[in-house]
């Protein structure tokens, strides 16, 4: 019975369109028929150079993806010993525009037209929508920057639009969904044709409607993922490139939206964004997937887009509709969750994390959310989902949001109550949420944080029957415990600042832990738990500059 309400609870936020293109998806199976006399169309601008990835080529054919590294001569391209997302990833050809790919084109001319050899149309891995949208786009980028791309390879790009056009993901929507409508549109403009416009509008029509429902009022990601909003963003800024390099096929007020949208995720992403140059780590985000904060700011300025700067960026800014908040005051940087886990139909990369934080002093990270080092379905992946794995509270050790199996999430938290203060010298907020209800109809955690000058002060507290509670706070590995007495813990950090530690709760634990900042990266690191008492909750006092 547990498991059927599981499913219940997981399948009934889907929308009809997911679940009868679910069903489509794995019955319908276009064939595939190459015609000739595709043309493709002459660019009347030059394609500004868009955002450059790391370099993940170590020789011809050694791939290094998510710290992993492999040979394309032993594995070939769809090995079914190799992770599903390395796979994906020799699939994307996002090594074609990379930093120094010009030094390797050779490489790049041989891995192109073996894929092409070697990927039978319509077959493996390479050819799941996902994986053939972003292959489709760096192609073309590829060739727009001044490469010649082989003729079986611009074959082949018919082929993958083509296929594309009968393969959009309906049944998952989200970033998936607009990832395909990019490719088409790229496809569309690349080709000249009949069937290429059909390509570009389609793609025109899916963007025009997702923007308005994956774009928040406050310039956020639907999904509230800090590294899938900056996938997003660059995407946005590659349809912006490409449309002007062919100006007059995108309607010229749809290009000005796009802008507008883009400077609205710059802000976004700037006020998410740690004082050491990263994200911060909500939800499923690792560095090094999307490119850098700064990288996009700098792609966006070639392309003429300005960003827009956060209102208040000295104090108080509330990301209100993303459900996110930074406090910046005397040498901190403190990002807090408040927000729900992400649409009901579409939560696969939300984290059990609600009013979780992450903690930059002196400019480095003090305290950080655990991170994510792999998809899939396994023990690592279910813990880096877990409530624990965050700084926040886990009650009678149970997830505040019903996270299960790689990407699926059934009952779960909705923060209420959010309240928020600022005087001269303090911020104060406030938020609770109800995810522990399932177990307890009342029972409720409820958080506060209060920052003042050189201090910040937590304190939880859980009303409703339970038998236990624990606060954890995961310390970044550049945040050593130097000295313990009593109820205090200096930290030295690596630049050499110190942070004192005050804590006052039922019990208090030092644990061992990681934290993973990178797919297929765990660095050790070390927790704090500490007991809620019954009645008066538990508080954990920051304080630095002392």
């Amino acid at each position: 019975m547990a498991v059927l309400l599981r499913y219940w609870h997981t399948v009934r936020h889907l929308k009809l369109i997911q679940l009868y293109n679910r069903l489509r998806f794995l019955i319908y199976k276009p064939k595939l028929k190459f015609t000739r006399g595709f043309s493709t169309r002459r660019s009347k601008r030059q394609f500004t150079q868009p955002s450059q990835k790391r370099f993940p080529l170590l020789g011809p054919t050694i791939f290094s993806f998510l710290n992993k590294v492999e040979d394309l001569e032993v594995v070939g391209w769809d090995a079914p010993s190799i992770d599903k997302l390395w796979r994906y990833n020799q699939h994307y050809f996002d090594y074609l525009n990379a930093s120094n790919s010009v030094l390797n084109n050779q490489w790049h001319l041989a891995l192109l037209q073996r894929w092409v050899d070697e990927n039978e149309p319509g077959s493996g891995v390479g050819w799941d929508p996902y994986p053939t949208s972003l292959r489709i786009v760096n192609w073309i980028k590829w060739s727009l920057i001044g490469n010649k791309l082989p003729a079986k390879c611009v074959e082949s790009l018919v082929l993958q639009a083509r296929f594309l056009m009968h393969r959009i993901e309906w049944h998952i929507l989200g970033n998936h969904l607009f990832a395909n409508a990019k490719a088409l549109i790229f496809s569309g403009l690349f080709f000249n044709g009949y069937e290429a416009n059909q390509w570009l509008c389609k793609g025109l029509k899916i963007i025009s409607d997702e923007l308005s429902e994956q774009v928040l009022a406050d310039g956020g990601h639907f999904e509230r993922s800090p590294m899938y909003h900056a996938i997003f963003l660059e995407d946005i800024l590659d349809l912006i490139n490409l449309a002007e390099t062919y100006p007059g096929l995108v309607n010229a007020d749809v290009i000005d939206n796009w802008k507008s949208i883009a400077a609205d995720m710059m802000c976004w992403l700037k006020v998410m964004t740690h004082p050491d140059g990263e994200i911060a780590l909500f939800n499923d985000s690792a560095f090094k997937i999307s490119p850098k904060p700064e990288r996009l700011l700098e792609y966006a300025k070639r392309l003429s887009i300005h960003s827009k700067e956060p209102q208040e960026i000295s104090e108080i800014i509330h990301l209100s509709e993303s459900g996110y908040l930074r406090v910046n005051k005397n040498n901190l940087a403190l990002i807090i969750d408040v927000a729900k886990v992400g649409p009901d139909y579409l939560p696969a990369h939300a984290h059990a994390d609600t009013l979780s934080f992450e903690l930059s002093l002196h400019g480095l990270r003090v305290f950080v959310n655990g991170g994510t080092s792999v998809y899939g379905d396994s023990e690592i992946r279910l813990y880096e989902r877990s409530t624990a794995a965050h700084n926040t509270v886990v009650v009678d050790n149970e997830n505040s949001s019903e996270v299960w199996s790689g990407f699926r999430v059934a009952r779960r938290a909705y923060p209420f109550d959010f309240k928020s203060n600022k005087t001269e010298d303090c911020v104060y907020i406030e938020c609770s949420h109800n995810g522990y209800e399932r177990l307890n109809k009342g029972l409720v955690h409820t958080r506060t944080w209060k920052v003042s000058n050189g201090c910040l002060n937590i304190h939880d507290n859980v009303k409703g029957c339970h038998s236990e509670a624990f606060a954890y706070y995961h310390l970044s590995p550049d945040a050593k415990i130097f000295s313990i007495d009593a109820n205090e813990i200096i930290l030295l950090m690596k630049n050499g600042e110190k942070v004192r530690l005050n804590y006052l709760g039922s019990s208090f634990n030092i644990l061992d832990g990681y934290y993973a900042p990178e797919f297929g990266k765990r660095l050790p690191n070390q927790y704090l738990k500490i007991g809620l008492d019954a009645l008066e909750g538990s508080s954990l006092q920051v304080s630095w500059d002392f």
